[in-house]
C-alpha cells in the first residue's frame, strides 16, 4: 500500500469514526489510535470540525418535560427509572447531539440501553467523579454501558474488567471517550454474569500490555437482576 493509499484509509476510518457508524470493536481501535497516533488524531479533529459547521444553523430547541418522560419510560420502564436517573440522560444526549449534527444526510447508530435488560450494574468511584451504569442485552450478547464524570487522562484508557468468582479479571475492552458504547461479551463469559463484578482500571492507551490490570482500579459494582 502507497503513502497516498494508506493516507485516504486513514482519512475513511476517521470519518467514519467521527459519524459514529464503526462496529464496537473498531471504534475502540481507533479511540485508541487517536492517544498515540498524532497524524489519526489531527484527521478526526479536521472531520469533526467540519461536521459541527452542519448545526451553527440550527435553533437549539429544549424538548418538552413531557416528551422526556415518555422517552424514558418507552426505553426504561417505570420501574427502572430510579436506576437510570442518571444513565439515561447520557445516552440520550449522545444520540440527540449525534442527530442535531448529522441529520438529514447521515443516521449514525447512537447507542441506547437494551429496554429490557438481562443484568445491569452500577459502577462509582471513591471519590464520585467517575459513574458508569451497565445493562446486560441477553439476547443480543452485548453490554451497554453509559459513563459520567472524569475521562481518562491524555496519554492514558479506561479498561473495563468482567471478574466471575474467584477468577482473575477478563477484559471487556478499552472505553471509548463516547459517553455510551456498547461492547459484546464472548460466549464462555455470559454464564458466568449472574453476581460477577465489573471494574474500570486506568491503563496505559490502548488497554493494559499485560492481559490484566496494572492499574489503579477506579470503580467496581457487581451484576444483578434487572
Amino acid at each position: 500500500m502507497t503513502g497516498a493509499e494508506k493516507s485516504d484509509d486513514d482519512r475513511a476510518l476517521a470519518g467514519e469514526y467521527v459519524l459514529g457508524v464503526l462496529p464496537p470493536e473498531e471504534a475502540r481501535a481507533a479511540s485508541a489510535r487517536i492517544a498515540t497516533d498524532p497524524e489519526f488524531a489531527a484527521l478526526v479533529a479536521e472531520w469533526r470540525a467540519d461536521l459541527a459547521t452542519l448545526a451553527d444553523e440550527v435553533e437549539p430547541v429544549a424538548p418538552p418535560a413531557r416528551v422526556w418522560r415518555a422517552t424514558e419510560r418507552r426505553l426504561f420502564g417505570r420501574a427502572r427509572r430510579r436506576w437510570w436517573a442518571w444513565a439515561a440522560p447520557v445516552a440520550l444526549a449522545a444520540a440527540l447531539a449525534a442527530a442535531v449534527v448529522f441529520w438529514p444526510s447521515f443516521a449514525p447508530r447512537a447507542p441506547v440501553p437494551p429496554a429490557a435488560p438481562a443484568y445491569r450494574a452500577e459502577l462509582v468511584a471513591q471519590d464520585g467523579d467517575l459513574r458508569l451504569a451497565a445493562a446486560y442485552d441477553a439476547e443480543a450478547g452485548t453490554l451497554f454501558v453509559a459513563r459520567e464524570g472524569a475521562a481518562a487522562p491524555v496519554g492514558r484508557a479506561l479498561e473495563l474488567w468482567i471478574i466471575a468468582g474467584d477468577d482473575a479479571p477478563v477484559s471487556l475492552g478499552v472505553l471509548p471517550d463516547d459517553p455510551a458504547t456498547v461492547v459484546m461479551v464472548a460466549p464462555e463469559l455470559r454464564a458466568a454474569l449472574d453476581g460477577a463484578v465489573l471494574a474500570v482500571s486506568d491503563e496505559p492507551a490502548g488497554g493494559s500490555p499485560t492481559g490484566q490490570p496494572t492499574g489503579a482500579v477506579l470503580a467496581t459494582g457487581a451484576l444483578t437482576e434487572a
